[in-house]
């Protein structure tokens, strides 16, 4: 997409200690920078979730891109880190300290009304890659990286919610093999495995690009969307279909949802079909102009 690195639109900015934030329009941009390797630490933990209290509070917030830096995102979490913590362990009562608050926070990233994109231009291994199945959307980037699980191999396994996420995703027997083995894959090999959604030259660009399509979208119908589908996943059929009419009727409720329905009555019933459809002619119109 065309100045979505160099021209962002009026918002508001604001920088931590290794998350930077730019409000492009609708979208919400949180890059991470962790110089020299981009490792994760707690304290992103922490930086983390007080973005995700501003934007859940955040009415004109239509999508949220989570990104790295220089050709990296987030390689993984701070090995030095988890050690000390075995060589100083939590008191029984409170452990596992880390890996609760990890998990909580991702759930919360989960949960998020706005719908959370991972442009992965970068290796996303270990936390990095819990971190990108926490999101909604995941768009790899062509090249010399590598997407993963491979804590085995650390002596360790996923902590913070990898392990389940990774099930749920793809299954028990891919997930096995991906984490017993501590393999780590390429974009290509990725995208094979459904672990992310597409390949791009350049995630941010491509993600940010999706997110400012959803977010033109009506809110509460992406919202309630989001959530009945995450929930779904955690509930017995009976009580996710429950849910499902509970949100559908939120959705009809909202007063964007009659303005939608009016605006595609009034298209020309020939018209209606690529009315619809205009997801495609979109994505058609940024590869002709290399968006």
């Amino acid at each position: 997409m065309t100045g979505w690195h160099s021209t962002p639109q009026p918002g508001f900015g604001r920088v931590n200690s290794v998350w930077t934030e730019q409000r492009i329009g609708r979208v919400a941009v949180a890059r991470y920078e962790n110089p020299p390797v981009s490792y994760f630490t707690d304290a992103a933990v922490d930086e983390l979730d007080e973005m995700l209290d501003a934007w859940a509070h955040a009415e004109d917030l239509g999508a949220v891109v989570l990104s790295g830096r220089d050709g990296r995102f987030i390689t993984h979490f701070d090995v030095e880190a988890i050690l000390r913590s075995q060589v100083a362990p939590d008191p029984l009562v409170d452990a596992p300290t880390r890996s609760r608050r990890v998990q909580s926070v991702l759930r919360r990233l989960t949960m998020l009304p706005q719908p959370v994109i991972a442009a992965l231009g970068g290796d996303a291994m270990g936390f990095g890659f819990e971190l990108a199945l926490a999101c909604d959307l995941r768009i790899g980037q062509r090249g010399d990286h590598r997407y993963g699980l491979p804590e085995v191999r650390l002596g360790i396994i996923p902590g913070g919610s990898g392990t389940t996420r990774l099930t749920k995703l793809l299954g028990a027997p891919r997930a096995l093999d991906l984490i017993l083995r501590a393999r780590v894959l390429s974009p290509e090999e990725a995208l094979a495995q459904g672990l992310v959604h597409e390949l791009a030259d350049d995630a941010e660009s491509r993600a940010g690009t999706i997110a400012r399509r959803i977010a033109e979208l009506p809110p509460v119908a992406v919202a309630m969307a989001k959530q009945v589908i995450h929930r779904a996943d955690d509930l017995p059929l009976e009580a996710a279909l429950a849910f499902e009419l509970e949100g559908s009727f939120r959705s009809k409720q909202a007063p964007e949802a009659a303005e939608a329905m009016r605006a595609y009555l009034d298209v020309p019933l020939s018209e209606r079909r690529a009315w619809l459809d205009a997801e495609r002619a979109e994505n058609r119109r940024a590869d002709l102009e290399g968006g």
